[in-house]
């Protein structure tokens, strides 16, 4: 019997080489006003900073300097009440993504940020809709154009938590693959593994509805063989792949939900500052040993395993990685202190509450030694 399931995603999605040029008049026709979010590095956005003023946009910039947290959230929503902000497009990673979406919904708020934050706050929805948001990324990895969640780091709880909303789903998510050529070696790797992650876990988790297996079953073997490929070399083809496999693993980790990988992978990042798509790389072959060896559904971990078969021939995915460059967790600067408090935190991650088996606090351990 299908299990009754709801889905959603951004209101409208585009994929496709050349999107991004043709988004302004798009984005235009929502406000004239605009916070436009980068990364750290503003001059990647000049392309668009300048179509947009040249239709009569006044357009404001804000840089996100690393995965965002509350201070930089805080200075991002002041800049955009300063300017009368009537939309926020964010270009860039997962980090200046998740920073856009955070300003735009916190921006009309009425309550402080603390009150809709998840685990450190109330957690409480959005009081004001949103403004519109446009998200154009620029790393294939977090699938951040099509989630309804910002992860925000709270730097004196040693945590990164979620705001989230079903109204902070894009307005308009544009994926155009060409804004990822020639992306950093090791961006490429760390971002890539998230984004095979993200169509891992919701396929296991248990959640997983016909649509998402639909997504997932079709993107985590092309994930692969993509991902391979770029190890090896630029290719525009396996780089559409990897944008494609990436949006797949937002829509369907919005609509499903994840598991221990990324369970772990939260607190981590937040007690270290380490990189997100890093470290689920590094946890993701002992993530997936833990499940099947507690009993998850026997016949998904065989089929993963066979893409991943296919896909790096008698490699295990765990040698493979770390020979492509992939740092295990104490390099990464994660300690065993670390990973005790992150055994227990865990226990409270949202991520954690759809993983497709339970896991102790040692099994945990356990899965965070072996990816040392």
């Amino acid at each position: 019997m299908t299990p009754a399931f709801a889905f959603a995603t951004a209101q409208t999605i585009r994929f496709g080489r050349g999107e991004a040029a043709r988004a302004v008049p798009d984005i235009l026709a929502m406000g004239k006003r605009i916070l436009l979010v980068t990364g750290a590095n503003t001059s990647r956005a000049d392309w668009l900073h300048a179509a947009l003023t040249a239709e009569g946009a006044t357009v404001t910039v804000n840089p996100t300097d690393g995965e965002p947290d509350i201070a930089q959230i805080s200075a991002g929503v002041a800049l955009a009440r300063d300017a009368g902000a009537q939309v926020v497009v964010a270009l860039g990673g997962g980090a200046a993504i998740d920073a856009g979406k955070a300003i735009a919904a916190l921006t009309p708020a009425h309550r402080p940020m603390m009150d809709h934050l998840e685990v450190v706050g109330k957690g409480l929805p959005l009081d004001v809709p949103p403004l519109k948001f446009v998200a154009l990324p620029s790393t294939a990895g977090t699938g951040a154009e099509v989630t309804k969640n910002a992860v925000i780091s709270v730097p004196e709880a040693q945590r990164k938590v979620s705001l989230r909303d079903n109204r902070m789903l894009p307005h308009l998510a544009i994926i155009d693959p060409s804004l990822t050529d020639h992306c950093p070696r090791a961006v490429t790797l760390a971002s890539g593994l998230d984004a095979i992650t993200q169509v891992i876990e919701p396929y296991l988790c248990t959640r997983a509805n016909p649509l998402t297996d639909a997504l997932c079953a079709d993107a985590i073997p092309r994930g692969l063989k993509a991902l391979r490929t770029l190890m090896a070399g630029e290719d525009p083809d396996a780089r559409d792949s990897m944008a494609w496999v990436s949006l797949c693993g937002g829509i369907a980790l919005a609509n499903a939900g994840l598991g221990v990988i990324h369970g772990l992978a939260g607190p981590l990042g937040g007690l270290s500052g380490a990189n997100h798509g890093a470290i689920c790389g590094a946890l993701l072959p002992h993530g997936l040993a833990m499940n099947a060896a507690r009993g998850a559904d026997p016949d998904r971990i065989g089929r993963i395993d066979q893409w991943i078969t296919d896909a790096l021939g008698d490699t295990p995915l765990h040698d493979w990685s770390r020979a492509a460059g992939l740092p295990g967790l104490t390099a990464q600067g994660i300690t065993e202190q670390h990973r005790n408090e992150a055994a227990e935190m865990a226990a409270t991650s949202s991520s954690m509450k759809a993983n497709p088996v339970p896991l102790t606090p040692d099994d945990l351990r356990q899965i965070m030694r072996d990816a040392q």
